[in-house]
């Protein structure tokens, strides 16, 4: 009798790295690769594609970690170190922590996917920060038409809550608007100060 071994089907990711004015080295890249691949790997099947780049960040060098697992889920994370090989690793730590978070949820998602509701696309700009005699930039500006210096489109998905908070923590942003899937209206969450997240949902206030 003959017993054959089933492995599970794993298509590599589009992957992309670069350094800048950092030399990144064929054994760096095939680490960068191999680990990347394998953490990605236990929550999906193909993931779409992946950048990682290395720059210097002071006297440490950085690095930088984005990868577009499925349609609406991205993840990132950065960290420094003085070595290239100790910043990729820290940076790919944090995000398998979130993934290990929403352990779960990802593979509902991945087994609703199909019933997926399009998204929406919206207008997103840049505004250049206002510097005073020093140099420092503000946050806000002091004119009433502060310059936009870049303009794109960016998806608006319907999710619930839950969803979006698990968008907002495995891409590490400061926030993120969506269209709430219990009542359609627009809602937002964002990162708080003492690191909780705040949920920001008018249409509560019209009861």
């Amino acid at each position: 009798m003959v017993f054959t071994r089933h492995k599970r089907l794993v298509l590599l990711m589009k992957l992309s790295i670069s350094g800048k004015q950092i030399d990144t080295g064929e054994a760096l890249q095939q680490h960068v690769r191999q680990a990347l691949e394998s953490t990605v790997a236990k929550y999906f099947d193909h993931a779409l594609e992946g950048t990682v780049q290395f720059s210097r960040d002071a006297n440490l060098l950085r690095c930088d970690i984005t990868v577009h697992a499925r349609r609406g889920i991205f993840m990132q994370a950065e960290a420094s170190a003085d070595d290239a090989y100790l910043c990729f690793d820290r940076a790919l730590e944090r995000i398998g922590k979130r993934l290990r978070r929403y352990k779960r949820r990802l593979r509902d998602h991945n087994a609703a996917q199909a019933h997926e509701i399009e998204s929406e696309a919206v207008q997103q700009f840049v505004l250049r920060g206002e510097s005073d005699d020093n140099g420092e930039t503000h946050q806000e500006p002091e004119r009433l038409d502060p310059v936009v210096i870049a303009e794109m489109q960016t998806p608006l998905h319907t999710l619930t809550v839950g969803e979006a908070v698990m968008r907002l923590d495995l891409t590490g942003d400061a926030a993120m608007m969506f269209r709430n899937s219990a009542h359609g209206g627009l809602n937002m969450v964002y990162r708080r100060t003492d690191g909780n997240i705040g949920w920001v949902d008018p249409k509560n206030l019209n009861g």
